[in-house]
């Protein structure tokens, strides 16, 4: 008979291999890759954000942000990135920003045309358009990463690239607004710039550089300051708006603040420079009494190299200048002896950092009207010279003390079109805002003054800045620029008063300065019997001089 066979216990190897088999499959699951980990953020909407666990790599430049800001949270805005960038991988928080890029056809002279007719009332002008992103769609938004476009380079010239623009004012834009209200002047804010190329430095400030290495860059604007670049126009195809129109915006420091104001007045002065020759020491002298004629309330500060004597610093202290001493700066390329040999002392202003602002005043001009109210823009702010180019001669200036490292070296690689500063300057602050002409009114007549034989000025001018011969260097009786043929076209007697006018209004201990000397005299005596032999058809020769400052 046979038995039926009795249940047996598993054998101890058979259970140590199920026991294996257990052990293995809980490894594989536990460690199973995260898809996110292993491939880079990519298909991003506006709308759309990725939230990637907390505890995985971060580039270094977020690393820095967020010792900055230490609990905060972070939302990134990415402008201008690839979608399969290396820059993007462990971001907890991104938001893809779109808009539309600005139209290929539009070139930079569009942005800033040679003549606009100054006489419109502000926003009458029209500036081709330059798509940004809409505002509502990126609230919360406080740190931007971005790639900024190098742009269509010339060597030896600055950058006049369309792209390269909007990209800037698209990330600046995104930052003013990207908060809950419009007085967040003081939100903590940053932007990662990635590639060879940075920001342009007409809108994101040196000054607010945090961390560099590498292509990697992080800034940390100041809103108050880069609010004021969001409010100018895209181009000089516009006019800076009027400051009274400026109040539904906060320009200056917590302006609502009565108290704050008064505390804290910004630090604002006029400057202008003496180097190389006494020949400009008294329209310095002229300069400075027109400003205090006007009842500015700014200080008022002159640069000045070995070559100004102690007596004619003497003059200009009484004048009401403050003295700053500086070594004088040659132009690079410039001939020796040349009137533009030591042009680039100019780039000192940047130097007056006890200052946010000022604004600087060649010593060949005369101001007529209180201009204090114009320190309320933003760095460069200028008048119009030639085509694309604004003249140097008036301009408001930030000074930075790496704005001035920075210009020392580009001096040797951009290139100067006038062998001075007002070329160079113009290759540095290629993106600048246009103040009316009459802020800087350049004396000269063209051919469009055969209407205007005698070259009367407007009556409503801020400043005159006289090209040509200098009325100091002329007689009190007219301007001795029609004794010249080929300085007629800078001429004009209505001005020529005007600067005699503020000489009158000085101080009689100040006139001595403005003596012409024994070659000077010379040499007007001269110029008015070439006219006399002549004939020349104006007949200013034929005007008797009374000037008791003759020799």
């Amino acid at each position: 008979m046979v038995s039926k066979p009795s249940a047996s216990k598993p054998k101890p190897f058979v259970l140590a291999l199920i026991i294996l088999s257990l052990i293995l499959l809980l490894v594989t699951t536990t460690f199973r890759p995260n898809p996110l980990q292993n491939h880079h953020i990519h298909r991003l909407s506006p709308q759309l954000s990725y939230h990637l666990p907390i505890k995985q790599y971060h580039p270094k430049w977020y690393h820095v942000i967020k010792e900055e800001i230490k609990d905060k949270n972070i939302k990134i805005g990415l402008v201008n990135m690839d979608e399969e960038s290396d820059e993007l991988h462990g971001l907890e928080e991104a938001v893809r920003v779109r808009f539309d890029r600005v139209a290929k056809n539009l070139q930079w002279k569009d942005f800033f045309p040679e003549w606009i007719d100054q006489d419109e009332i502000f926003g009458q002008q029209k500036c081709p358009e330059i798509p940004m992103p809409r505002v509502g769609d990126h609230r919360g938004i406080n740190v931007v990463v971005a790639r900024v476009p190098c742009g269509r380079r010339v060597e030896k010239e600055g950058v006049r690239d369309v792209l390269r623009l909007q990209v800037n004012l698209v990330i600046a834009n995104l930052l003013v607004n990207s908060g809950s209200t419009d007085h967040e002047v003081d939100r903590m804010v940053y932007v990662v710039f990635i590639g060879s190329c940075g920001p342009m430095w007409e809108i994101f400030r040196c000054d607010d550089l945090l961390w560099h290495e590498g292509k990697y860059r992080v800034y940390r604007p100041d809103l108050r300051r880069l609010k004021q670049k969001v409010l100018m126009p895209v181009g000089s195809c516009q006019l800076v708006p009027p400051f009274s129109q400026a109040g539904r915006e906060v320009w200056r420091r917590h302006e609502n603040s009565l108290t704050s104001t008064t505390l804290y007045p910004p630090r604002e002065a006029y400057v202008t420079i003496l180097h190389s020759s006494e020949s400009y020491v008294c329209g310095a002298i002229a300069l400075a009494q027109s400003i205090i004629q006007t009842n500015s309330t700014k200080d008022l500060v002159l640069l000045a190299d070995d070559s100004i004597s102690t007596k004619s610093l003497q003059g200009l202290r009484a004048a009401g200048w403050k003295i700053k001493h500086i070594k004088r700066i040659r132009s690079p390329g410039a001939e020796k002896d040349a009137y533009n040999e030591w042009n680039y002392s100019k780039l000192r202003v940047w130097q007056l950092t006890e200052y946010e602002k000022i604004i600087f005043i060649d010593a060949d001009l005369i101001v007529l009207k209180n201009i204090d109210k114009f320190f309320v823009y933003p760095q460069v702010s200028a008048a119009s010279n030639d085509k694309f180019l604004f003249n140097s001669g008036v301009m408001l200036v930030e000074p930075s003390k790496c704005m001035f490292e920075a210009l020392m070296k580009k001096r040797f690689t951009l290139a100067s079109y006038n062998g001075g500063d007002q070329g160079f300057l113009n290759e540095v602050f290629t993106w600048w805002h246009r103040w009316p002409s009459r802020l800087n009114h350049l004396k000269v007549f063209g051919n469009n003054s055969l209407d205007n034989p005698k070259h009367e000025i407007s009556k409503n001018l801020y400043m005159i800045h006289y090209l040509g011969v200098k009325p100091w260097m002329c007689y009190k009786d007219y301007d001795c620029n029609w004794d010249v043929k080929k300085h007629n076209l800078f001429a004009s007697d209505s001005a020529h008063r005007r600067w005699w006018q503020v000489y009158r209004a000085m101080p009689k201990k100040l006139r001595p300065y403005c003596a012409p000397s024994k070659s000077m005299d010379s040499r007007i005596r001269k110029w008015k019997v070439r006219a006399r032999n002549g004939s020349f058809p104006d007949g200013h020769w034929k005007i008797k001089v009374r000037d008791n400052r003759r020799h």
